[in-house]
């Protein structure tokens, strides 16, 4: 079993975690007060609204014949689609885009169930309750869902994020919910998919089925390899903890989250909490991207300062860790750690 020891003054010998916590928050709290609602939800907002409307020329441009303006058009349907089924969704799931809980259950369906296929209360327990609950905690928001060791390394990496768009309504199906959700859930789902389609056949002018359905599967996988890998890089190969041992909220998070650097297509489709900020997003998971982008300097400084670990690295080194050391990461139940000096 690994042990981390933490030193009296990396865990607040005179307050305890809790104070730790307790000032970060009130640290973080002055920004978001300090900040318009421009800030906190109108930067976001006015991304998805973006979105939306570069709907009408992604399918304009797939009735060109020409590559070019066709390759256009399946990079705008292909982005549009992740910055609302990923940023949108998780956004939504957090109840980040509206101060308002009931168009926040509004935002919830609309971008979970009918942009991105899935079933929007499945979606918020298992991303809200569970992972965010329970981060790195063995059996509980370990990320061990997204392991299927059955794959070799190549294929897993490579091969198999084609299939999320195929996958996901499938997983939805299956959920175990009430008669209610599931009805609204293959409603929502059936007529995202179905305008896609539909869009395609008369919008882009597709002449066969087939040829809509292929389109389909290839704008919604477009981003599908950094959405994968994005995911387990963030938590897998940092520390794990058994749920009667895991550390307070502060060191957990610090411990079990990873920031990638800023890319620009990644935090316009997946959003800063994904990307940059995972860090600051998995302390505050109810600030909005702009919000956790905001807030990053306070709170690395913050980490830094009580000698907490802020943990940072590249797409590329994550990319070849993961390569190197799948069978480890990937395949074997992971080592729990033990905070010494800590329980």
């Amino acid at each position: 079993m690994p042990q981390l020891r933490m030193e009296p003054e990396q865990f607040g010998v005179l307050g305890g975690e809790e104070s730790l916590m307790a000032e970060l928050s009130e640290r973080v709290q002055k920004v978001v007060k300090s900040s318009s609602w421009w800030e906190r939800h109108g930067v976001d907002a006015s991304i998805l609204a973006c979105s939306l409307l570069a709907l009408p020329a992604g399918f304009l441009c797939l009735r060109s014949a020409r590559a070019v303006p066709f390759l256009a058009g399946i990079l705008i349907l292909g982005v549009v689609h992740h910055t609302l089924s990923v940023k949108g969704s998780h956004l939504a799931s957090h109840n980040a885009l509206s101060e308002s809980k009931s168009w926040g259950k509004v935002w919830a369906v609309f971008f979970i169930e009918l942009c991105s296929a899935f079933t929007a209360e499945q979606a918020t327990y298992n991303h809200v309750k569970l992972h965010h609950g329970y981060t790195n905690v063995i059996g509980l928001g370990d990320s061990s869902t997204w392991k299927l060791p059955f794959l070799n390394r190549y294929v897993y990496m490579f091969v198999a994020p084609l299939a999320v768009p195929i996958i996901t309504p499938l997983v939805a199906l299956g959920t175990n919910v009430g008669l209610k959700v599931a009805a609204r859930t293959v409603c929502c789902m059936s007529l995202g998919l179905y305008c896609h389609y539909w869009l395609l056949l008369h919008a882009s002018a597709f002449q066969s089925p087939w040829s809509a359905l292929l389109c389909m599967l290839l704008t919604r996988s477009l981003l599908a390899h950094p959405y994968i890998h994005v995911n387990i890089f963030q938590h897998i190969g940092l520390p794990m903890f058994a749920a009667d041992r895991k550390p307070k909220r502060i060191h957990l998070m610090s411990l079990g989250v990873l920031n990638l650097p800023r890319n620009a297509l990644l935090d316009w489709a997946f959003g800063h909490s994904l990307i940059s900020c995972h860090v600051e997003h998995h302390l505050f998971p109810g600030l909005s991207d702009n919000m956790c982008l905001k807030i990053k300097p306070v709170v690395s400084q913050y980490l830094k300062e009580k000698k907490l670990p802020y943990n940072e690295d590249t797409y590329g080194a994550r990319l070849r860790l993961f390569l190197r050391q799948y069978e480890e990461l990937m395949v074997r139940a992971p080592p729990i750690t033990e905070l010494v000096g800590i329980q």
